[in-house]
């Protein structure tokens, strides 16, 4: 993170990524906003249809308790083929995008 005064007044600025701010290891940081977003993404979905996590559930395949810890945000409860696969199923196309890190 970097530093920046604004009319006075110093604050830190953060990254692309809120796990790597907070200390994890770039490759755990990275898995895991990309967990948290596919996560978003169902739980949007989800909603928007107005489905209780019994019928969220049923159309997953899971138990509720699988949904439940979803809502709570149990992160590490979660693979990404898992998401991959239950934003598939919600009907969603999901794409892997791969580049080159900037190296200054």
């Amino acid at each position: 993170m970097q530093k920046k005064t604004v009319n006075g007044v110093t604050h830190l600025v953060g990254s692309d990524n809120i796990f790597r701010d907070l200390g994890f290891p770039e490759e755990e940081a990275v898995n895991m906003l990309a967990r948290s977003e596919m996560i978003i993404q169902i739980k949007n979905i989800l909603d928007e249809r107005k489905l209780t996590q019994t019928e969220a559930a049923k159309l997953l395949g899971v138990r509720q308790p699988r949904v439940s810890a979803l809502y709570t945000g149990k992160l590490n409860d979660f693979t990404i083929d898992m998401l991959m696969k239950w934003l598939t199923i919600l009907g969603k196309k999901v794409t892997i995008h791969i580049e080159d890190e900037d190296v200054a």
